[in-house]
Parts: C-alpha cells; sequence; structure tokens
C-alpha cells in the first residue's frame, strides 16, 4: 500500500482529526488529503507524468511536505533536498536525479536563478509560501484544481524515492528506492513498534531525512505528527510535554545535547513509548543516561539509506536492566535482525563468518534498494556475491545481537595492527565532561597511522587532554590509545547532526600524498 493511502483511509475515518502542527498552523487530514490532491491535479493539468522526479526544497514546513504526498500522489518520484546542505551539492543531486519540477521555500528564492541555469531537466518551479520572482506561487498555481483526482497506485517496483547519499567518498549516488522497499518498510515499522492508540509523533529533525519517512506510519493510524522548525532542546522537551509525544526519532548527538542541557530532568516525559535512533553509534555511557532520563523507552534502529531503518532493531526492553549482567553488552550492540530482513557478516571473498568472527555486514531482503540510479557499476559493487554490502564492520554474537565495529573504511592501521575508532569513541564519551567527540587515524612517520581524538565539550566543562589518554590506556592499552587529543569548541556536523569525520581527517592529511 502506498504512503498516500496511509493519510487517505485516516481521512475517511477521521476526517476533521488533526494530523499536523506546525507553530501555529494545524491540519486535518481532510484539509491536508485535499490540498495533496489538489497539487497531484496541478502536476497532471501541467502534463507532469507518471515516474517524473519532482523535488521539495524546504525547511520543516506543514504545506512544503503536503507537496510529497501530492507528489506522490500522481505517481511522481519524491526527492528530498536537503534544506541544510549546500547549494552545489544540491544541484548535483538535482542534475544526477533528472529533476522535473521544483517545490521551493521563498528562502531559497536566491538560489533559484543558478538551479534553473544549471540543471537542465528542472521544467517547472513553484514557490510555495508567496510568489516567487520567476515562479508562481502554490495559491495561485492550484486555483481551481479541484480536490477530486484519483490516487495513481504504482506496481511494487516502481521507483517512489530518490535520495542522495552523504558523499564522503565524493559525489553522492543516488538511491532508487522503490514502492515495494517503503511497503516493507512501513510493514516491520508496524510489526515492530506496535502501538495501541493513535501516535503522535515529533518531527524535529529535517523531515528530508529519517523524521519525513518515519513519521507517515502514524497517519495509518489517525496519528498525529508535530513539526519543529528544527532541533533544539528546550523546544523538544516542552513538545514532548506539550503535545504528550508518544514516538520521536533524533540522531545521538542531538541525544547528547539533550542531555547536556540543565533542564533535562524537569519535564515529563511519561507519555513516550518510543525515542528511536541511530544513523551512527551512540556511546554506551549517555545511552544509560538517556534510559534513566527518559525511560525504558530507548529504541535503536539500524540501517542505511540503501536498506533503510530497519535492518536490526534493539527494542526497548533491551535496554532495561534486568540484571543479568548483560546490559551494556546489549546497550552496545544494533540489536537483532527484523523479521523480513537476512543480516549476516561476510569477508572479503563472499565467504559467510561464523558467529563471532568480524566482517563487512551484509544484508537482503525487500529493503534493500533497487540500485543507484543511472550507476549500475556502483550498483554491482554494492551487491557483490548476491548481498547488499553496507561497509560497516560487525559481528554477529551468539544470542543474535549484531555489534558494528566500525566503518570498513574508518579503520585505523598503526604500527600494523588494526584499531577501530568506535571502541576508543565509547571509551572518552565515558568521561563525564565530554559531550561527543570524532577518532581517526593522522599521519605518522613512525607509526604510519597515529590514533587522535578531536574532543568537543560539555558547556562549561574541563579536562586535560592526558587525563584522557591515561582513560584510554587504562582501559584499552596503549596501542588503542589516543598519541595525541585536541578540544575544539565544536566538531562539524552534517545537516542531521552526525559528525563529519572525513572534514575533521582532511585537516590532519592535507598535503599529503599517500592516504593509509
Amino acid at each position: 500500500m502506498s504512503i498516500v493511502a496511509f493519510l487517505d483511509q485516516s481521512s475517511v475515518r477521521f476526517p476533521e482529526r488533526t494530523a499536523f502542527v506546525h507553530n501555529e498552523r494545524s491540519s486535518s487530514y481532510r484539509e491536508f488529503s485535499a490540498l495533496s490532491c489538489r497539487i497531484a491535479g496541478a502536476l497532471t493539468r501541467d502534463g507532469t507524468a507518471t515516474g517524473a522526479k519532482i523535488a521539495i526544497y524546504a525547511p520543516n514546513d506543514l504545506v512544503g511536505f503536503c507537496c510529497t504526498f501530492g507528489a506522490l500522489r500522481m505517481g511522481g518520484v519524491w526527492v528530498p533536498v536537503n534544506a541544510r546542505g549546500s547549494l552545489a551539492d544540491n544541484i548535483a543531486l538535482l542534475q544526477d536525479s533528472d529533476c522535473e519540477v521544483l517545490f521551493y521555500h521563498s528562502t531559497f528564492e536566491q538560489h533559484v536563478d543558478r538551479i534553473r541555469t544549471e540543471v537542465g531537466s528542472l521544467r517547472q518551479f513553484i514557490c510555495i509560501d508567496r510568489p516567487g520572482a520567476t515562479a508562481p506561487a502554490l495559491a495561485d498555481w492550484l486555483a481551481e484544481i479541484p480536490a477530486t483526482i484519483t490516487l495513481v497506485e504504482l506496481p511494487a517496483e516502481a521507483p517512489c524515492l530518490m535520495v542522495g547519499t552523504g558523499g564522503t567518498t565524493g559525489r553522492p549516488k543516488i538511491v532508487e528506492l522503490s514502492r515495494r522497499n517503503l511497503d516493507m518498510l512501513f510493514a516491520s515499522y508496524y510489526l515492530l513498534l506496535p502501538s495501541s492508540e493513535p501516535q503522535v509523533f515529533l518531527a524535529a529533525t529535517p523531515l528530508t531525512h529519517a523524521a519525513g519517512v518515519q513519521c507517515m506510519p502514524a497517519l495509518g493510524q489517525g496519528g498525529k505528527v508535530i513539526i519543529l522548525d528544527s532541533f533544539e532542546p528546550v523546544a523538544v522537551m516542552r513538545a514532548i510535554e506539550l503535545h504528550r509525544v508518544t514516538t520521536l526519532f533524533l540522531p545521538p548527538t542531538a541525544i547528547y545535547a539533550l542531555l547536556a542541557h540543565p533542564d533535562v530532568r524537569y519535564h515529563d516525559y511519561r507519555s513516550l513509548r518510543y525515542f528511536l535512533y541511530g544513523a551512527s553509534p551512540m556511546s554506551v555511557d549517555k545511552l544509560k543516561e538517556a534510559v534513566a532520563v527518559f525511560g525504558p523507552v530507548m529504541t535503536q534502529l539500524y540501517g542505511q539509506t540503501e536498506a533503510p531503518v530497519f535492518c536490526s532493531v534493539l527494542h526497548p526492553l533491551d535496554h532495561a536492566q534486568d540484571g543479568d549482567g548483560d546490559w551494556e553488552r546489549r546497550l552496545a550492540s544494533a540489536g537483532r535482525v527484523s523479521p523480513f530482513m537476512q543480516v549476516e557478516i561476510m569477508d572479503d571473498d563472499g565467504r559467510l563468518l561464523a558467529l563471532g568472527e568480524p566482517g563487512e555486514i551484509v544484508v537482503r531482503g525487500d529493503l534493500v534498494m533497487t540500485g543507484y540510479y543511472r550507476n549500475p557499476e556502483a550498483t554491482a559493487a554494492a551487491s557483490t556475491f548476491g548481498w547488499h554490502h553496507t561497509g560497516d564492520i560487525g559481528i554477529k554474537s551468539e544470542d543474535g545481537l549484531i555489534h558494528i565495529v566500525d566503518r570498513k573504511k574508518d579503520m585505523i592501521i598503526t604500527g600494523g595492527f588494526n584499531v577501530y575508532p568506535s571502541e576508543v569513541e565509547q571509551t572518552i564519551w565515558s568521561h563525564p565532561a565530554v559531550q561527543d567527540c570524532a577518532v581517526i587515524g593522522v599521519p605518522d612517520d613512525k607509526w604510519g597511522e597515529a590514533v587522535k581524538a578531536v574532543v568537543e565539550l560539555k558547556p562549561g566543562a574541563s579536562v586535560e587532554p592526558g587525563d584522557l589518554i591515561a582513560l584510554c590506556k587504562d582501559r584499552l592499552g596503549s596501542v588503542k590509545a589516543p598519541k595525541s587529543i585536541e578540544i575544539w569548541d565544536s566538531l562539524p556536523r552534517s545537516p542531521v547532526g552526525k559528525v563529519l569525520k572525513r572534514d575533521v581527517r582532511e585537516r590532519f592529511w592535507q598535503g599529503v600524498k599517500r592516504r593509509i
């Protein structure tokens, strides 16, 4: 069943129930569904064909998100544009996806001329909140369009979502996800995160990323989506309490910011059922603190753009301290394999490894992408031996837990020894003064690469680098301990809050010809 069908089911059952709240605006199911119908009708009127790539370039915005549903309703392919990304990266996404229509917010009016010049496939621009310099306002463009268009049901293998990868190894690739992929994502959501009451989902991170997809199952239950302009700790804490939020998603760095806020323990979080986190590893010590603050609701989701969200899950019950002495090991894992997926560990020769042996995490199932758009070489490389290769190094334990050791390309080779940065980061994160950190390899004449940590401290906290090095030596030994530590005011982060380790690394490798 398509995403739009979730919306339509609830608009029939609960037409006057509030579907979305954004600042002072709200929309009922009837209003939101009708607006999406009119958007779909106007696209069809203007000759937009089924399968056309339709981009939405807007900050978190109720009307902008409705354009997504309008595009999908008429059989278009949704291309989410990162409102916090660089203009160059966004132009590359629009070029490489052969985008035809761009809905944009006036916030980005100054970029439209350059986009129009550089993206030859774009034939239509619509400004969603007011008349643009060379584009109609959405309200004017929709004039006299009735809310009567029929939902276009696409075949299971038809593309419906195209997402750019992070671009950590050069120009981003375009991941093509089919209706089958999203059907499986939502089936996994309902099975693994059951709820007897309609959800209240808090979208505090960009709707172009995880929050935009993860809020959609709430619509199938007649739930409510609360949209924040952006992540801000006080706004999140207040919204949970005010709206009785049941579900939200945040990356670990945002959770660290919540936990570091002095008011975090002075709000009511009893409405929460699922506090979802993922996208990068999380400090075990900070995860313990999160369980203490927010309750037994923490829920880890492991996936990636190419196999989204539900490759494995660590449930709230797995986060509970049950006295069996296994709590920390569970918290350090990415959970157990989802029922609809296969997850194994593979060596470089395509051999599936035994329990406890480290290797690359590979996955198989209906969550896995159709492929990289117009990039058969990259698609073939990612699917050798009949499995999708995640690029993550991991271990599967006897009780079925998946432990992610590190990214395959992040491993440090120092003096002939392999050091996985995540293990060192976990130790540094455990220090009470540390907000976040990034561990990398830097060039070294003696060791080839030397382990280095760059640390961001909590507001008002202080610690000597030597104390952190001593902590690592005590817990990990001298080989894995950083040879040096720098303390920065802030670490570079992506628009969705992930630490950009490549940017940290680049500062230390400039001018070095051979990059180990």
